[in-house]
């Protein structure tokens, strides 16, 4: 393997912490354990970069793991084994349970087939976890035939065992301090060498996507919900990487198993573990009618009540599944929910416990290019350090430098919070100031995730969930920015979200050789005086309708955009055209609101399109065809439409249908135009 880059300041930074994540794919297609299992042995015996050290490291390995795994088939050998030998090292998940009628723990071992193993209580009391599910683990298994008979059981019993899971104080110390010769582009494609995923050359959003999953085992009480096609590997991280988490395959969840046992006392999963996964989602369902509300319960406060007894967890809940059409075939059939089960499915209180909504189809399906062949850290490191993070909180990198828009609610804010909180535990896991480009990344990325959650609850009906519009500004002069969620959004389609300061929609009524078409005016401002347009060459009458508009803002400044001195700014004005039109003519005012709202650093509201010309006397020219314009208005998906008062005889013409679609409002002047364009 040839070392690039990356693996070099991984060599220096982490020197005995990395593994070659190839070797950890071919020894888990040869033995019958989690990645985290063979990465615990190769971490042992082949952290390095020297190729002698690390064949030597492999032959040890493999000897290991082929003494130590039992293969189906091989349960007697080993029984056999033990008996001759008097013990016998396995490596297994080993759970246990209390025998009420001889008032002692006794374990079981699956890849023996052997139940009622005598374990000592106090080797019980120190790994809890056995008693919930089972942990993979290095086993002592002796063999006492004199002894069993004495007992009238099992000859077999547990001598002592090792987690395998790595447990030094100082782990996020060295993480912390490596992470500091990375470069963040770098240290996001080492994150994802480090669960086996190559990121080089693969599209940002997927990278995103893939980051996004790691969340949950970095923050407490972190809800996530991906949904998409299959064979992304969406259960590998919760099953192969971490010892801290806790898959569960579709079936039925007990709510004794996930929360407490009410005739025992024992806590359950969430109380265990960093964080429960459920897989095929679709599938799952609870012993008991109350246990989807206990669950709902939990995720809003972390607290479950059983008994008398209010019990405090910090496990996450994540859940996953598949969709058996595409996401825009999804989106038209129902909504984005669709594949959980009937009781979650419609839930809009369920949903809102929700943090993330993951797109689960912006990751690329498992393939030989998406597995990488560099070096990525050891999972049992990895998966420890994150586990030390979830008793940290980057919330204080957000306040006095990020501002939420009026449509988040509390669990809005709160959901968006936590995303960013984990987002930077990842990308920062030592306290440091966040450069503010990776601060913004982490809050648009949040707020997409929570909005996609916000879309579903609007499509369920849900009327207080109407406002999904969600925005940020950076620094208290910043510009306020809308976040979308890419999969509403249709080519050619103007959607409902406002866009940037300075860009507003508009539709040109054509001439008498162009039809009419929409645009999208792009103005950008900064220091100077004069207007520029980028459009190379520039459409005449599109210069036209820019000279008409440039000469307005100076004459009615005072009107238009208060004290602002549009003399005293320079203007980049871009024309974008979506038809076949491309002359741009008579879009004199739309040109005059994008100027104003990039001055003001306002938007114009969300699915909205302007139309008219002003003349430099500041008169609104009448348009002459607006029935066609606002039938062009409802077939790109505006909700509303903004004309010139003179169309409003006109429009009695148009069909009831297309006037039941479209909001029609009208305008006076220039000044009434831009106090109805912007967003409130």
């Amino acid at each position: 393997m040839q070392l690039d880059s990356i693996d070099q300041v991984a060599a220096k930074a982490l020197q005995g912490y990395l593994v070659r994540k190839d070797l950890v794919r071919t020894f888990s297609r040869q033995f019958p354990v989690p990645t985290y299992v063979v990465e615990f042995m190769l971490g042992r015996f082949c952290a390095s970069t020297d190729e002698e050290e690390i064949n030597e490291g492999l032959a040890i390995v493999q000897k290991q793991l082929a003494a130590r795994t039992v293969k189906a088939g091989e349960e007697e050998l080993f029984k056999a084994k033990a008996r001759e030998e008097g013990t016998v090292k396995i490596i297994d998940v080993i759970s246990a349970r209390l025998d009420t009628k001889t008032d002692s723990y006794v374990a079981s071992l699956p890849s023996l087939q052997l139940n009622g193993i005598p374990i000592a209580t106090e080797l019980v009391q120190a790994n809890e976890r056995m008693l919930t599910g089972g942990f993979y683990a290095e086993v002592f298994l002796d063999y006492n035939f004199e002894e069993g008979k004495q007992n009238k059981g099992t000859p077999f019993g547990i001598e002592g065992l090792r987690e395998i899971q790595l447990s030094k104080r100082d782990v996020l110390d060295t993480l912390a301090e490596a992470r500091k010769q990375f470069t963040t582009e770098q240290w996001k494609t080492f994150l994802l060498r480090s669960i086996g995923i190559e990121s080089v050359g693969m599209e940002p959003r997927s990278v995103d996507a893939f980051l996004l999953r790691m969340v949950p085992f970095v923050e407490r009480n972190y809800n996530l919900v991906e949904l998409g096609p299959r064979g992304t590997g969406k259960s590998h991280l919760f099953q192969q990487v971490s010892p801290y988490a806790r898959l569960i395959s579709g079936g039925k969840a007990t709510v004794a198993q996930m929360f407490v046992n009410l005739g025992t006392g024992q806590r359950g999963l969430v109380c265990q573990y960093d964080v429960v996964c459920f897989d095929e989602v679709s599938g799952i369902s609870f012993d008991q009618k109350d246990g989807v509300n206990i669950m709902k319960g939990y995720m809003e406060s972390g607290e479950f009540s059983r008994g008398k007894e209010t019990i405090r967890a910090d496990g996450g809940i994540v859940l996953v599944g598949n969709f058996d059409v595409d996401v825009e075939h999804q989106q038209r059939v129902g909504h984005l929910f669709g594949p959980l089960p009937p009781e979650m499915r419609d839930d809009t209180a369920f949903m809102d416990r929700l943090h993330a909504y993951l797109p689960g189809w912006d990751v690329p399906k498992v393939s030989k290019e998406v597995l990488t062949d560099h070096f990525g850290l050891v999972s049992d490191f990895l998966s420890e350090c994150w586990s030390r993070l979830r008793t940290q909180s980057r919330v204080s990198a957000l306040q006095g430098r990020v501002y939420f828009g009026g449509a988040l609610s509390g669990r809005d804010t709160n959901a968006v919070n936590k995303t960013v909180s984990g987002l930077l535990k990842l990308l920062y896991p030592g306290e440091t100031e966040v450069p503010e480009e990776d601060l913004e990344w982490a809050v648009r990325l949040a707020l997409e995730a929570r909005r996609r959650v916000k879309e579903q609850q609007k499509r369920i009906g849900a009327a207080e969930f109407r406002n999904t519009h969600f925005s940020y500004v950076i620094g208290e002069d910043g510009v306020e920015k809308f976040v979308t969620t890419p999969e509403l959004q249709s080519e050619g389609g103007i959607g409902e979200d406002p866009l940037e300061p300075g860009q507003v929609w508009s539709i040109s009524p054509g001439g008498m050789d162009e039809n009419p078409g929409l645009f999208r005016i792009e103005v950008t401002e900064g220091p100077g005086s004069t207007v520029k347009i980028l459009n190379k060459p520039v459409p005449g009458p599109f210069r036209e309708s820019i000279g008409f508009a440039q000469q307005n803002l100076y004459a009615r400044a005072s009107q238009l955009v208060g004290d602002k001195d549009p003399r005293q700014h320079e203007f980049s004005v871009q024309l974008r055209a979506f038809d076949a039109a491309k002359t741009g003519s008579k879009l004199g005012v739309a040109a005059l609101l994008a100027m104003s709202t990039a001055l003001l650093k306002r938007s114009v509201r969300g699915g909205l399109i302007v139309c008219g010309e002003i003349n430099l006397g500041g008169s609104i020219e009448p348009v002459h065809n607006a029935v066609s314009i606002a039938e062009i208005a409802v077939e790109k998906g505006a909700s509303a439409l903004l004309m010139p008062v003179s169309c409003r005889k006109d429009l009695f013409d148009l069909s009831d249908d297309m006037a039941t679609k479209v909001d029609i409002q009208f305008y006076s002047d220039a000044r009434d135009a831009v106090l109805k364009a912007i967003q409130e």
